[in-house]
């Protein structure tokens, strides 16, 4: 009996130091860090943290990291995964959130001044205008992706945003397609699903590009990433405008979706603000 509880014991201190290795680093503090919880963005929030030297991922863990994938935590952070519209919300209940920038915006926060660190325009992480498969190359759609890939729309987001928001168009247009014969289109309805900010704001400079030709163009609001997709899937809305492609290509294959991107618009980097810590000093 004395045998048996002495290798008990043993065992009980042997995973005590494993643990005790394991939560060991520059801090014995846990630090609480809300990333938003759909995959990609996820993975977005752990390459800033691993970009700022946080944590440390995998190697070959790339932009579709998950928790599993970090190889290293030496602050001790947890992480507490929320829906991305929530973060702003739950910010006071954290130490840190990573915040995109249309919810950090919506939230009267300026992710170039309030952002603690930000994430790096990455390419990848264009926000899109997006259609159903098959409808790409509609006169419509021709117009609107026109209208939004203008030099009205590049100089909005240059003035407006502050470096929140960056325009990735590559070479601007006065806002028409010269292949759309918009005589035939006037008259006609083209609607977008976007969210509130920035995006139904960068819609309203498309609108009255498209109002000249007398297109109508109806935004309709959505606050969450599940029915902007839904709702053109369905037919109900012609486009969306609101999520990266990665985010795309994630729900395209978890919910059968034929969804495809046709304009790449602008990046919105991804951003950690303080919560119940006002400056990185946790973090050091």
């Amino acid at each position: 009996m004395k045998k048996l509880t002495s290798i008990l014991l043993a065992g009980v201190l042997t995973l005590g130091a494993v643990l005790s290795f394991s939560a060991c680093g520059k801090t014995d503090k846990t630090i609480t860090i809300a990333v938003p919880n759909d995959t990609t963005n996820e993975a977005r929030a752990l390459l800033l943290l691993e970009d700022k030297g946080y944590i440390k991922l995998k190697d070959g863990a790339g932009i579709t990291a998950t928790v599993i994938d970090i190889a290293e935590n030496p602050y001790n952070i947890e992480l507490k995964e929320v829906e991305a519209a929530q973060l702003p919300n739950v910010r006071q209940d954290v130490d840190y959130a990573v915040i995109n920038s249309n919810y950090a915006i919506g939230a009267g926060l300026n992710p170039s001044k309030d952002a603690l660190a930000i994430e790096g325009s990455a390419s990848a992480y264009g926000n899109i205008l997006a259609v159903k498969e098959g409808n790409e190359n509609s006169d419509l759609i021709k117009a609107l992706k026109a209208a939004l890939d203008s030099q009205q729309v590049v100089d909005f987001i240059n003035e407006t945003y502050d470096g929140a928001v960056v325009s990735v168009v590559e070479n601007p247009t006065d806002g028409y397609d010269s292949s759309v014969d918009y005589a035939a289109l006037a008259g006609e309805t083209v609607s977008v699903a976007a969210s509130p900010t920035p995006h139904a704001e960068i819609l309203a400079v498309a609108k009255e590009i498209l109002a000249a030709k007398d297109i109508t163009l109806d935004i309709k609001e959505f606050t969450d990433y599940v029915q902007p997709n839904n709702v053109v899937e369905s037919g109900e809305v012609d486009a969306n405008f609101f999520q990266h492609t990665p985010y795309l290509d994630d729900f395209n294959a978890q919910n059968g979706t034929h969804l495809v991107s046709v304009l790449s618009v602008h990046v919105e980097p991804l951003g950690l603000y303080g919560g119940k810590q006002s400056s990185l000093d946790a973090l050091k």
